[in-house]
This record gives C-alpha cells, structure tokens and sequence, in this order.
C-alpha cells in the first residue's frame, strides 16, 4: 500500500481499496474570497467517512464553492484565497508542503456534466493509474474491470472496452466518471450536483452506487434536489448567503429543523 506524507506519493499507488477507511474531514473558521467578494463566512464543520453528506441551499449560497475548497480546484481560479483550516485525516491540506496533484488522488471529484475523456472506456478508467506510475498491463486490466464492477458499468461495456467513451449514454458516462475517480484509490469523491443532467432511472443508479460506495469513501455531494438530498444521504449542511446555517442528520434537517431559514427554505418559501 502507499503511504502518504502530507499527500506526497512514495510509493505506487494500490490497485485495490484499502480496507482502511479513511476521509474525516473538518473545517475551522473557513472564509473564502473571490477577489473582494466573500464567498464563504466562518464555516466550521466535521465530515464523517463512510457517510454520504449533502450540501444544500439556494444558488450562490457557497456550497459548490465549499466543496471545490476541498480539494483546492479553487487554487486555479486567479485572485482567491482561502482563510481558515481544512484538515484530511488530521492533516492541513492548504499546508505549504502539500501538492495539490497529490491531494486530487486522494480527493477525487465528479462534476455536474460527464466529462469522459475523448479516449476510450478502458483508457479512461486506466489513465490515472497510468500517470501515476501503473505500467504493466496485467494491473491495468485488474484496476479497470475492478472500478467498472464497483461502478456498476462492467456488464454494460465490457464487450466494448476499446469503443469511445463518447459513444455511452449519460448515465452511463457519469458512472464511467464515477469509475475513472475511484482507480486511483482516493479517500474522498466530491460529487457537484452529478445527477442535474440525467433522468430519473439514470439517477436512482447514481444514487444507488453513492449508498455502495459509502462504505468504501467519504462521500461529499451538492445537489438542489432535496428529495435527492433525503433520498440518498445521511447529513446535510444547509447552506445561505456562504454561511453554514445547519447540519445535521438528514431525517432530522427536513423533518425538525432548528433554525427557521432551514425551514424556510425546505418548504419552498424561497430558492
């Protein structure tokens, strides 16, 4: 297995999940600016592995930004900056001797639209693998029905593993997406709203393969469904105006909220 120092690979990568969950995260006191602009306000927080969590609220309320803090895909937005801590497994992630290329394996992300690589099935499932060191082809076969089966996409394409990408359905290509994050064994899957652009079979496959994967990941999700947010995790953060308003256990946000812009905002009073 690869140990990591400040997420700094020094070994290969594993070409299997560990049996070692790990993934808490937790944030102190985090501000988040674009420019001048305060996106985010004193956000403190613990995320719990093998817990699916969602982050909700109106548009322009942080929760995507939030979420991309966590694994700095912000730091490639000119003029931000982040105030405060965010630790992984106790470590401070925004520390000067973490690379943020190595924080992305452990931290992989999925985004609203499929972006499969213009390459195809098996090349997209393999290609972290193969920049971070993977050669032989034995391994890459392993890694690559491997993360198809746990993707729940093996039965579908593997008769066409050489086709393109490009060719799947959407939420076929989403769950290739999903597959592609997880060969590089991460401890974390961000996922930013992944289910908007598919229909409704397509997403209760999605959601399905969050509950599978809890058990293997910390899970973080933004979603504007709420429905969905109920359906498929167990914490939700609600967020307004880049504050953390609540969070709780999801069956006690929606059903007993304590704070009356939670309230206000899971019965429709405005979005």
């Amino acid at each position: 297995m690869s140990d990591r120092i400040g997420f700094v690979a020094i070994a290969e990568p594993p070409m299997t999940v560990s049996e070692e969950v790990k993934g808490e995260i937790r944030t102190k006191g985090v501000d988040f600016f674009y420019g001048s602009f305060q996106a985010l306000k004193g956000i403190t927080m613990a995320i719990q592995p093998q817990m699916v969590t969602a982050l909700i609220g109106p548009s322009g309320c942080g929760k995507s930004t939030f979420l991309r803090c966590l694994n700095r895909m912000n730091d490639l937005i000119e003029g931000t900056r982040l105030e405060g801590e965010i630790t992984i497994d106790g470590q401070d992630i925004y520390a000067e001797e973490v690379d943020p290329v190595e924080l992305r394996k452990v931290v992989g992300m999925v985004f609203q639209k499929p972006n499969p690589f213009p390459m195809s099935i098996y090349d997209n499932v393999a290609y972290g693998p193969k920049i971070h060191g993977t050669r032989r082809r034995s391994a890459l076969d392993h890694v690559v029905e491997d993360c198809l089966r746990r993707a729940y996409l093996w039965d579908e394409v593997k008769d066409k593993l050489h086709k393109s990408a490009g060719s799947l359905s959407g939420g076929q290509q989403q769950r290739l997406c999903i597959a592609r994050s997880i060969a590089v064994n991460p401890e974390i899957i961000l996922m930013d709203e992944p289910c908007s652009a598919l229909d409704p079979i397509a997403t209760q496959k999605i959601e399905q393969l969050m509950f599978e994967l809890k058990s293997e990941y910390t899970i973080v999700i933004v979603t504007h469904n709420m429905q969905q947010a109920q359906r498929a995790s167990d914490r939700t953060a609600f967020f307004k105006e880049g504050c953390l308003i609540e969070y709780a256990d999801t069956a006690n946000l929606f059903l007993n909220p304590q704070m009356k812009e939670t309230e206000d905002y899971i019965s429709g009073k405005f979005g």
